[in-house]
């Protein structure tokens, strides 16, 4: 695959639950899907923050992410995302301290503003959805608890974590790229409303970038499903489920477990859940390595992206597995 530069691969695991199976198994499953990650050359692996959700076990990311990197020795460890706003972040801070102090130079502290989907969630949480609007706050103090330099709570101190370097990314869900500038830190943004616009939002984050005691330099992630598979239909197989689990969320606002592809092909569907389906499908890449190759390569010149972030969960994970394999293969990455 010809890029117009080295590209780095990582892969982002939401900890989806198959039905039939256990939370437990599914987030086993999670440390071993790192584990193969490592091997086959994978560059992070992230895990993410969801709270009673039924179809999803990870709700304690840094509790897993500290899992993954206990059971691996090279790949980067990290949460796409801890949401912010849900947390204090002195907690935050001394979470990421715990994992940087065991697992030096392999932490991600990606970052999000996203709180609970529902208010009996938030309330639950003990946070509001007006306290997304802090988020720029939340983060100076976070990230003022590593380098010693937070007004907040004078004479508070992150311990561990100050001196410490967890590699900080913003994940930008609408906005978010205004908050990375200014910053000095990574900046993940997923693909909306054409690759025109998420360039435009790509080329304002570089513009307004300010040199940190994170990144002197801009750095760019773009999340993207990917399925690389024998056939399209198989690749198609792979989406399948979780989006169907979307959009039942969105329709009956419920992520439930997901079910297996044939099923889903013939389960009789209301207009909007296909409509849901179809433009789920339609933001994806997916195909065999041939067909993908040529699409990976033309979203990373239309974005500038210096890494591509797979975000991809399926029922199989068998065959999601050999996806990822393919994947790293057209990609050339390296070997361990």
């Amino acid at each position: 695959m010809r890029t117009p530069h080295p590209l780095r691969l990582s892969l982002l695991d939401r900890a989806v639950i198959a039905e039939g199976e256990t939370p437990a198994e599914t987030l086993r499953d999670v440390v071993a899907n790192a584990e193969q990650a490592e091997e086959l050359g994978f560059h992070r692996y992230w895990v993410a923050e969801h709270h009673s959700v039924p179809g999803i076990a990870g709700s304690a990311p840094t509790v897993l992410a500290a899992a993954v990197a206990a059971a691996t020795s090279r790949i980067r460890v990290g949460t796409g995302g801890v949401m912010l706003p849900n947390h204090r972040p002195l907690v935050v801070a001394e979470q990421f301290g715990v994992l940087e102090s065991l697992f030096e130079g392999r932490i991600d502290m990606g970052l999000g503003r996203t709180l609970g989907f529902v208010p009996a969630v938030r309330a639950a949480l003990g946070h509001d959805l007006d306290e997304a609007d802090r988020f720029d706050e939340l983060l100076t103090e976070l990230l003022g608890y590593f380098t010693g330099e937070q007004d907040a709570h004078p004479g508070v101190h992150a311990r561990p974590g100050e001196g410490l370097r967890p590699d900080p990314f913003v994940l930008a869900v609408g906005s978010g790229g205004e908050y990375a500038a200014r910053h000095g830190v990574g900046l993940v943004i997923a693909p909306s409303n054409g690759l025109e616009g998420t360039r435009a939002k790509i080329d304002a984050y570089r513009h307004d970038f300010r040199p940190s005691a994170w990144r002197s330099e801009p750095y760019v992630v773009v999340a993207q499903s990917v399925a690389v598979a024998e056939t399209r239909e198989a690749a198609e197989d792979l989406l399948l489920p979780e989006y169907w689990s979307t959009a039942l969320s969105r329709t009956k606002g419920e992520f439930r477990p997901l079910r297996p592809a044939d099923e889903i092909r013939a389960v009789e569907k209301t207009g909007r859940e296909s409509e849901h389906l179809e433009q789920a499908l339609a933001g994806a890449i997916y195909g065999t390595a041939d067909e993908v190759a040529p699409r990976l390569a033309d979203l990373v010149e239309a974005t500038g992206a210096d890494e591509l972030l797979i975000g991809t969960s399926s029922y199989d994970r068998k065959a999601l597995f050999d996806s990822h394999r393919r994947l790293a293969e057209l990609a050339g990455l390296p070997r361990p």
